[in-house]
């Protein structure tokens, strides 16, 4: 059996006592509209699936740099750790893994139940490059959104110069990379980290999933 030097899936997020940093993509006009307000307003769906990236190398690589169509401008979302709680805590896997589902069929009745959807996909570094353990992404819908946007949020900049600074440095091999928030591994309970597929979840370390 193949012995993992390092955990694959991890939560790793930029947090500190007050809340949790997520990234979103939209629009220039969404994300202005949603740092004048504080929260997102015009030019967002609350009647569809957004998602939540704690990874700003994973949301670099997603977006392009910012550069793609709809995806112009980086949102940098200060989340309350009650939220994001909340939102881990609903996690349902995109993939049906049998560890967790007893079948196919209770799979598919967790996602159809469940407002949020998790999934992990390999990790970038801020010069693209793939690293060996994945980032967690978060899709949410339905009521969970509707509590992201009106009581989750603790407040919201844009980070779109920050992601050309970071594209334009790592394009250039004598410019140092513009300094960006350290992400660490988010403290989750044991339970919690069995529901959202970690490797090795019984090691995860002791906590209620509090900061």
């Amino acid at each position: 059996m193949k012995t993992l030097q390092q955990p694959q899936r991890r939560v790793l997020a930029a947090y500190d006592a007050s809340g949790v940093t997520v990234y979103q993509a939209f629009r220039t006009e969404t994300v202005r509209a949603a740092t004048e307000k504080g929260t997102f307003g015009a030019g967002f769906s609350l009647d569809r699936m957004t998602w939540i990236k704690p990874s700003f190398g994973w949301m670099l690589h997603r977006s392009g740099y910012a550069s793609k169509p709809g995806q112009e401008a980086i949102a940098r979302i200060q989340l309350s750790h009650e939220g994001f709680l909340a939102i881990l805590a609903q996690a349902v896997p995109t993939l049906y893994a049998a560890t967790l589902f007893s079948s196919s069929a209770a799979w598919n009745d967790a996602l159809a139940r469940s407002d949020v959807r998790c999934q992990w996909d390999p990790d970038r570094d801020l010069f693209d490059r793939k690293l060996e353990h994945r980032a967690i992404q978060l899709g949410i819908r339905g009521e969970t959104v509707r509590r992201y946007v009106h009581d989750w949020i603790l407040g919201i900049e844009e980070v779109t110069d920050l992601a050309h600074a970071v594209r334009d440095a790592a394009g250039r091999a004598e410019m140092a990379l513009p300094v960006v928030p350290i992400e660490r591994e988010y403290p989750v309970s044991a339970m919690l980290a069995r529901t959202l597929g970690y490797d090795n979840y019984d090691e995860a370390p002791p906590g209620n999933g509090t900061v």
